[in-house]
C-alpha cells in the first residue's frame, strides 16, 4: 500500500504560502490525484494544474470553480475542448490549438478568452531556448498576436513551464526573472493579461548528493522581481505550479516478502507488486545495474539513488540481496546487492519518496496482478 501523510503535505503547502504571499499557487493534479490529497490542497487556497480532461473533472468534483482550473495539455481535441467548455481556464498549447478554440467560439457566438503556452527564448540555465513539444515558439507567438491573432479568441495569460526537479534557488530566481521580463513584452502585445503562471521547477532531493531547495532563498532571491512585476501590472496575477514539491516526501510504499530463494550465490527476496506497484525504483534500479548513466528523465527516471529502500523491523542488517518482485520479466528488480536485514515471507519492507509519480504513474495493470491500496494519514492520526 501506499500511505500519504497529510502533516507533510500541508507542511510545504503553508511553507510556500508563507513565503510568498502574494503569489497564487496550483497542484499539478498528475503528480498523485488521490482525492483527499486533493482536498488537502484545494482547502488551502491552491487551484489545479490539470493535463487532461478527467484531470479538469476532478478537479471540479472536487469543488474547484473553473477559474481555478487551468487545463494546459498539449494535443487537446474538439472533443477535450468542447467537453472542457466553461468547466476551467483553457491554455492553448498551439497556434492550431487556438484556431479550434476559435472555431467553437464562433459556432457558440462567443468571444473565447484563454491562456497560451509558450515555449521561450531561454532555458533555465541562460539565453537560448529549444524545440520543445510543449507551448507555441515566444517569437511565433509574438508574430501571431502582432499580426492579429485569431478571431473570436482573447489571449488573456500565459503559462511557461521549462523544467521540472530543479533545486538551486539562483537558478529558479534566475529563471523567474527571465520570464517576467518576457511577460513584460507580452503586455504591451496582449493588452493587460490577467495572469502569468511561471510553471514548476521546484525539486525535492532524491540522490544521496541532493541538497534540499532553500525555499526561503528562492523567496529572498526573487522578492524584487516579483514587487516589481507586480507594481507594474496590479492587475496581473502571478501563478507558480508547485510540481511534486508538496508530495513526494509525504508518501511511502510499503510491501512484503513473498518469498526468498538462493540461486548460485546469489539470494533473490521476492516482493510484492514492485515495477507495477511502483515503477520509478525499478527504472532507476535497471539504470544502475546497466552502468549506464542516462540524463534527467522526468519524471520517469532522476538518479539510480533516487529511492531508499528499509526493512519494517528492528534489526541490523545482516545480508546481501537482490530485491525483486513477482512479475514474470526479469527488468522486475527494484534493488541489487542490497545489504538488508534477514527477510523473511511475510517481513514488510518500504521506499520513500512516493507521494508523487508513484502510484499515478505505475503500469498497475500489467499481469493482472492485485494492485496496492492507497491510504490517508490525516494530520489529527487516522488512517483513511
Amino acid at each position: 500500500f501506499y500511505l500519504y501523510d497529510e502533516g507533510e503535505i500541508l507542511r510545504r503547502v503553508e511553507r510556500l504560502k508563507g513565503l510568498f504571499p502574494k503569489v497564487e499557487f496550483l497542484y499539478s493534479i498528475k503528480c498523485n490525484p488521490h482525492r483527499r490529497v486533493l482536498d488537502t490542497v484545494f482547502s488551502r487556497g491552491f487551484g489545479a494544474d490539470a493535463a487532461s480532461l478527467n484531470e479538469v473533472l476532478s478537479a471540479r468534483e472536487a469543488g474547484l470553480p473553473a477559474e481555478k482550473i487551468y487545463y494546459s495539455a498539449p494535443g487537446k481535441n474538439l472533443w477535450d475542448l468542447e467537453h472542457a467548455w466553461g468547466k476551467c481556464v483553457l491554455i492553448a498549447d498551439s497556434l492550431g490549438e487556438v484556431h479550434r478554440i476559435s472555431a467553437i467560439a464562433a459556432d457558440r457566438g462567443e468571444q473565447a478568452e484563454i491562456g497560451l503556452r509558450l515555449n521561450p527564448d531561454f532555458t533555465f540555465r541562460g539565453d537560448g531556448g529549444a524545440a520543445s513539444k510543449f507551448g507555441v515558439d515566444e517569437e511565433q507567438a509574438l508574430a501571431f498576436l502582432q499580426n492579429g491573432g485569431a478571431r473570436n479568441v482573447r489571449i488573456t495569460g500565459l503559462h511557461v513551464h521549462v523544467q521540472s526537479q530543479e533545486l538551486s534557488a539562483e537558478i529558479l530566481a534566475g529563471y523567474y526573472r527571465r520570464l517576467l521580463a518576457m511577460a513584460r513584452k507580452f503586455e504591451t502585445v496582449c493588452g493587460k493579461l490577467d495572469y502569468v503562471n511561471m510553471g514548476s521547477g521546484m525539486g525535492v532531493p532524491f540522490g544521496a548528493s541532493d541538497r534540499e531547495l532553500d525555499v526561503e532563498r528562492l523567496s529572498a532571491l526573487a522578492k524584487p522581481e516579483l514587487e516589481a512585476f507586480q507594481a507594474a501590472f496590479p492587475d496581473t496575477r502571478l501563478i507558480i505550479e508547485t510540481g511534486r514539491y508538496v508530495t513526494c516526501q509525504s508518501g511511502v510504499y510499503v510491501t512484503t516478502v513473498a518469498d526468498r530463494k538462493d540461486s548460485r550465490g546469489k539470494t533473490y527476496v521476492i516482493l510484492k507488486n514492485t515495477l507495477n506497484g511502483f515503477l520509478r525504483p525499478a527504472v532507476a534500479s535497471m539504470a544502475a545495474r546497466s552502468g549506464l548513466n542516462p540524463p534527467v528523465l522526468e519524471p520517469l527516471f532522476t538518479t539510480t539513488d533516487a529511492f531508499q529502500i528499509h526493512a519494517l523491523k528492528e534489526e541490523p542488517p545482516t545480508e546481501r540481496v537482490t530485491l525483486a518482485g513477482n512479475l514474470c520479466t526479469g527488468t522486475d528488480v527494484i534493488a541489487e546487492d542490497i545489504l538488508m536485514p534477514h527477510l523473511e515471507p511475510g517481513d514488510a519492507v518500504w521506499i520513500n519518496n512516493a507521494g508523487s509519480y508513484a502510484a499515478s504513474f505505475s503500469p498497475m495493470q500489467f499481469a493482472s496482478q492485485e494492485k496496492p491500496e492507497e491510504l490517508f494519514l490525516t494530520a489529527a492520526g487516522e488512517v483513511l
